[in-house]
């Protein structure tokens, strides 16, 4: 009786209306995308050559960047899963930042920091005539800005959940800190840095406020997927929403891939997979 009015309370009836709304709210846009996507014109749109320009470009620059959040994300959330880092919760504030930070502000920041009058693009202009804004290189570096730290949140959660016993044991035999991260406690957290990556991947491939403000909409060096959607809402409103679609499905497919490893990189999944959740 107890349990078939805790079924039945008002309080659960509540929850389970508000939870329907907001699974309507992230679900019915995307219904809306796919009932008016024109799937029998679908292939041709998709041949257009720049379309494929702007796939290619995305898929090239999104794996960029998705590789430069690995080599540097890593190591940070490394850093950041030792708790005995003096500052650490700054650190982490810092990285939280991008993704609360409106996108165009991130594009801002790139640009007053590496623009030829930017804090750094400056010495860069004058003493080795490199110029950073409006290239395929400034597509990448607001792509990272902005996914970072999708990668260096899960890492950090997947390290933290790990048995560090092992790490332990290699330090006592005289292990370096790099040969422990490579060989001792990546392997054990990588389902947590595949769910990063994935995360980061899908994030760089749909950025468009910092890329547009930082690198421009230029065919072929910067104009990604999502500035052609953007583009192409006023003239070719078809062909936009066919490029959302395959946006879509990219993203979906690459997190649907991941099944349910991606949980393993999130703080708290070893625990609650264990049974030891904390009380």
């Amino acid at each position: 009786m107890s349990a078939r009015r805790r079924r039945t309370s008002p309080g659960g009836v509540l929850l389970a209306a508000l939870a329907s709304v907001g699974t309507a709210v992230l679900v019915l846009p995307l219904v809306a995308l796919l009932v008016a996507t024109p799937w029998s014109a679908l292939p041709t749109l998709m041949a257009d050559p720049a379309v494929l320009q702007a796939l290619r470009l995305s898929l090239l620059t999104a794996g960029s960047a998705t590789l430069v959040a690995l080599v540097l994300g890593v190591p940070l959330a490394w850093v950041l899963a030792h708790d005995d880092l003096r500052g650490a919760w700054l650190l982490r504030a810092l990285v939280t930042v991008p993704l609360v930070l409106p996108p165009v502000v991130g594009g801002v920041a790139l640009l007053l920091l590496l623009g030829r009058r930017g804090l750094l693009g400056g010495a860069l202009d004058t003493w080795f005539g490199v110029t950073v804004p409006f290239t395929s290189v400034a597509v990448v570096l607001a792509q990272v800005f902005v996914s970072l730290p999708f990668l260096v949140l899960s890492v950090e959660g997947a390290l933290r959940g790990a048995d560090r016993r092992r790490a332990l044991a290699a330090q006592t035999l005289g292990a370096s800190p790099a040969y422990v991260l490579r060989r001792v406690t990546l392997p054990t957290v990588a389902p947590g840095v595949a769910a990063g990556a994935a995360l980061c991947f899908t994030r760089a491939l749909g950025e468009f406020g910092a890329t547009v403000t930082f690198a421009g909409s230029f065919p072929g060096t910067t104009r990604t997927m999502p500035l052609a959607v953007y583009q192409a809402m006023d003239s070719a409103p078809e062909q936009a929403v066919a490029m959302s679609v395959l946006l879509l499905l990219l993203s979906v497919a690459v997190l649907v891939a991941l099944r349910g490893r991606w949980l393993g990189g999130l703080p708290g999944a070893h625990a609650v997979r264990s049974g030891r959740v904390p009380r």
